[in-house]
């Protein structure tokens, strides 16, 4: 997704991609990006956390008047609302 970013801002249009693939973010180094730590395909937050959900898209947004050079790659501080795993082991600690 970085790379079509990158196309779109050679046209002028502004783009932040928002990324649960931290790793292949930094790589990519689309024009601006923000990380949360969601499963895959998980972008905006869970279902049905609708101000979750707002809150990604707004800071998304804000960062496209915030960023002052390009490459900028935000983590935003959220947590799922339940333990994920990856790779078969879990994301954070469960209690």
């Amino acid at each position: 997704m970085g790379l079509v970013c990158r196309i779109a801002e050679e046209a002028n249009i502004a783009t932040v991609c928002v990324s649960t693939g931290r790793d292949l973010t930094a790589q990519v180094k689309p024009p601006r990006s923000v990380f949360v730590n969601f499963p895959m395909g998980n972008n905006f937050g869970a279902p049905e956390h609708r101000e979750q959900q707002l809150g990604i898209l707004r800071k998304s947004l804000a960062l496209v008047h915030e960023a002052d050079e390009g490459g900028v790659l935000i983590d935003l501080p959220l947590t799922w609302p339940e333990p994920f795993y990856y790779l078969n082991r879990p994301t954070r600690k469960t209690a």
